[in-house]
Formats: structure tokens, sequence, C-alpha cells
């Protein structure tokens, strides 16, 4: 039988509940963990404190200097002190490099070694959650962002096979990781901006839904879990996602005025919910009693009925007080209990 952590993000992915509701964060910085933790890394911290551990495929990263590297897929990343690289450039800037565009292959010697440790070490009694993409982040970074947005609207057939060649890649990958061991997959492909979709919700069906289904249809059929992060108002497109059969929606962006008790009305039969004490506000300029006040109300909005998985806004940056973090997990310890 499985752990109880497992079981727990187990539960609220189907729209249920066990003991308590669970936590976990995609990322949370190592500065974090340093002060409250010294001597643990995300893994180890996560193993300690959480329900759930996150993990990405072992890709290649090769150092073009001035601080860039540009990875297997050809995008080029601009690196700084945060955990994450910035996408600046990438492989596919016309028909003609498309043609000539090779993606990653996924039977790659070590492609897995990290699932696979994970799996073996942690896969009983965490949920083990593997990252993968959708529709949005791979084709948007295969060039520069604005000329990407651009080449909506110039040759719209060109994003559109952009789009079907990744969502082919990432099939063969999630297939890969199943044979490993597998059940859980997130996409973390940003769509929205705090103001809305980054492009018109009309367009974004027409040439980004077919895929988006077909993505999540073979993700389901392969026997994953599917979990969808994305930033941003999220609003006008959360139909689309709800129709592609996702299991959870993160983070209900509070910054972009997603409401939590808004979305669990509409949508807490649909999938679980997934979010949402403020990782840019309350969580690094508010004191430890603003960060109690927040978490209790997560909880008293998503825990009725299950279906809810707490956890901040985004994920445990650098700037966030270790000690509203801390005061956040004993909340959710001490007020989470069904």
């Amino acid at each position: 039988m499985s752990g109880i952590s497992k079981q727990r993000i187990i539960a609220a992915l189907n729209l249920d509940y066990v003991d308590r509701v669970p936590t976990f964060e995609w990322l949370i910085d190592g500065k974090i963990i340093d002060v409250l933790e010294p001597g643990l890394d995300y893994v180890t911290f996560s193993d300690k404190y959480l329900d759930a551990i996150c993990v990405d495929l072992n890709y290649d990263n090769v150092d073009i200097g001035n601080g860039q590297k540009r990875n297997e897929w050809g995008v080029i990343h601009e690196y700084t002190s945060e955990i994450h690289g910035f996408p600046i450039d990438g492989a596919i800037h016309n028909r003609e490099e498309f043609e000539a565009y090779i993606p990653p292959k996924p039977d790659k010697p070590g492609r897995y070694d990290t699932l696979k440790e994970m799996l073996d070490k942690y896969g009983e009694e965490k949920a083990v959650i593997l990252h993968l993409n959708d529709i949005w982040s791979l084709p948007s970074r295969m060039m520069p962002f604005e000329d990407f947005l651009m080449m909506i609207m110039d040759d719209p057939d060109l994003i559109t096979d952009i789009v079907k060649m990744t969502v082919d890649a990432q099939i063969e990958l999630a297939a890969g990781a199943k044979e490993a061991g597998c059940e859980f997959v997130y996409t973390g492909d940003d769509v929205a901006y705090v103001s809305g979709p980054m492009i018109s919700p009309a367009m974004f069906e027409e040439l980004f839904v077919p895929e988006l289904k077909r993505v999540f249809k073979a993700y389901r059929d392969l026997g994953f879990y599917v979990l969808k992060h994305t930033d941003g108002y999220m609003m006008p497109l959360l139909d689309f996602y709800r129709d592609a059969g996702i299991h959870l929606f993160d983070p209900v962006d509070p910054i972009a005025g997603m409401d939590l008790a808004e979305v669990k009305n509409k949508y807490g039969r649909d999938f679980a919910i997934k979010g949402n004490v403020n990782c840019a506000t309350t969580l690094v300029y508010g004191s430890v009693d603003d960060t109690v006040e927040e978490t209790k109300r997560c909880l008293e909005i998503g825990m009725p009925g299950g279906g809810y998985v707490i956890s901040s806004s985004n994920t445990i940056h650098s700037s966030v007080n270790p000690e509203n973090y801390k005061a956040m997990l004993e909340t959710i310890f001490e007020n989470g209990g069904y």
C-alpha cells in the first residue's frame, strides 16, 4: 500500500481526501532551505515535510559563455542567482530551420536516471511528479518570445507544426517515464499575464487547443495523473483545460486577481485545485501572523469536499521570508486535518 503522503495526493486528484490536506511545492530555493533545515536540499526537505517531490528528465546543457547555456531542445537560457534560467532564444526561426530540427531522443542513455532514482527511493511514500510540457513553453522558446507572438499572426501554420512536433516528442518522453514507473506529470507552460491570456481565447482555441487535448489525452491514456500549472489570469481559458482533462489546476494566481473561492465553486468538482498562499506579497513582505491568517483562509476555502492541495501561489523563491514559509507549514499541519 502507498504511504500516507502519496495517498493524500491521489485522493486530492480524485476530488477526495484522507487524513489531511496535502502540500508540496514545485521548487524551493536552496537559500530558504539552508535557513530552515541546514544540510537538506529540495528533495530531502520535501521528503521530510511535504507530500510530493517534483523532478525533471535529464537533459544535457552546454555552456556557451556569458552566463548562457543551450539545452538539448536548442533553447538558450541566461542564468542569474535564481534557480530558473530565462529563455532568450531557440533553434527554430523559420520553416527551413523547422524542417532540419531534431528533438531530443527519448531513449538517450541517462534520460530517466533522476526520475528512476527518485521513484526507487521515494516512490512508495511520496508522489514523484515529473515535469513535462504541453503546448506553449517549448514552441514559445524556439525563438525569442516576441518573435513567437508575431509568428502566430504571420505564419500560424509554422506555429501549429512546431506545436505538433513538440507534443509528439513529449508523448514519447511520457511513454518512457511510464515504463520507469512514474504515475504523475505536471506541465508548467504559462499562457497568461496578470491581465489575461497572452493571446485571444479565440486564437488559442484555434491554434493550440487541438494539441492541448491530444497531449493531455495521451498522458491520461498512459495512466498518468495530469497536473497543470500556469500563472496569470486564467478564467478565460480554464474551460479549455477542464475539457482537455486535467486532474489539477495550479496556482490560482492571486496577483492576477484569480479568486480561490470562485475557482473552487466553479470547477471544484471538475478538477483539483492547488494554491494559493501569496508568494509575491504575504510570504515575502508579510508578518508571520499575516501568513498564518492567509494560510487559514486558503484552508477554509479549499478543503471542503476534498480535491485541494495547499501551497504557495507559485514557488518558494529566494525572496520568501523563511520564517513565513515555516509558519505556513506549521499552520497546515495544525489546521489542515479532515
